[in-house]
């Protein structure tokens, strides 16, 4: 730990925490407080690994501040990219406006630029000035659809609750997503934190297609967060089977390597803006892309 004068007053700095329960359930109860979210379960489920690190201020026992460092590697054109998401920014209410954001990112900034090909951030837009004073540049991202027609066969949907099915989620996604242009790989923490909480009734297993997939329906529109499976398969196939009688489009939550039957629009999310740090990779300048949806963190 490390101590920091902000503003005349003493914060302490830590990013060690998830294993200290007081400073840990300190952490959670901000974020709940923020975001309305909790890591408590996440962790005790033994999924909260070293790719994760809050990187905190703490008032006393309190934590008052912080910046996560979330360390995820993509593959993109064949090869693997190590790159650092920024997330779970926030500061208390009552310690907002000091520069406590400030010291954090900068810390952040200086441990791990070097160590990475990458890094960026999901805004909402209270704060888009704010990023900009450390070298962020704004990023569009695209979204890709598919015609579908539903095949007369239905998916089994999976129970995050019973072992068997988690193991099954698990041993599908060593395969990755032979699908994407951008998979996530190897990030099982993260993974299970959404299909532990958020997408727990949105998972199926194609039999036929030997494929787990993530996915929600929206009237006749398919939301597909994800597929793991063998290469062997074919994305329309699996995708027939998870869709409904009235389904008649796919939007892709992530970038397929195959565009030629695809729509592509322009994603505009509400209240969010993708940020890249200016002097390392920015594959998005040049390419049509978007993050995976379940790697945002």
């Amino acid at each position: 730990m490390m101590e920091h004068y902000i503003d005349g007053k003493k914060y302490t700095f830590d990013n060690n925490i998830r294993d200290n329960k007081e400073v840990r359930l300190s952490f959670d109860e901000l974020s709940q407080k923020t975001f309305d979210l909790s890591f408590e379960q996440w962790y005790q489920s033994g999924y909260w690994v070293d790719k994760y690190i809050p990187y905190v201020l703490l008032d006393g026992e309190r934590v008052v501040s912080n910046v996560s460092v979330n360390i995820i590697e993509f593959m993109w054109e064949s090869e693997r990219k190590r790159y650092v998401q920024l997330g779970t920014v926030m500061t208390d209410s009552e310690y907002r406006g000091k520069g406590l954001s400030r010291v954090l990112m900068e810390r952040v900034l200086e441990e791990w630029e070097a160590k990475c090909d990458a890094i960026y951030l999901f805004a909402n837009d209270t704060v888009l000035d704010f990023y900009a004073k450390f070298g962020f540049v704004k990023a569009n991202e695209y979204e890709h659809h598919m015609s579908i027609t539903a095949k007369n066969k239905a998916a089994r949907k999976l129970d995050m609750l019973n072992k068997a099915d988690r193991e099954l989620l698990v041993d599908r996604y060593k395969y990755s997503n032979p699908f994407s242009a951008l998979p996530m790989m190897d990030n099982i923490g993260l993974l299970m934190f959404y299909c532990l909480q958020f997408m727990k009734d949105n998972i199926y297993y194609v039999e036929d297609c030997e494929a787990v997939v993530i996915a929600e329906q929206d009237n006749d529109t398919l939301i597909c967060f994800d597929i793991f499976c063998d290469n062997k398969y074919d994305i329309a196939d699996i995708l027939s089977i998870v869709a409904s009688k009235q389904t008649t489009d796919i939007v892709l939550g992530f970038t397929p390597k195959e565009v030629i039957n695809c729509r592509i629009t322009l994603l505009q999310q509400e209240d969010t803006t993708l940020f890249v740090l200016s002097n390392k990779d920015n594959i998005f300048k040049d390419n049509q892309l978007m993050f995976p949806l379940l790697s945002h963190a």
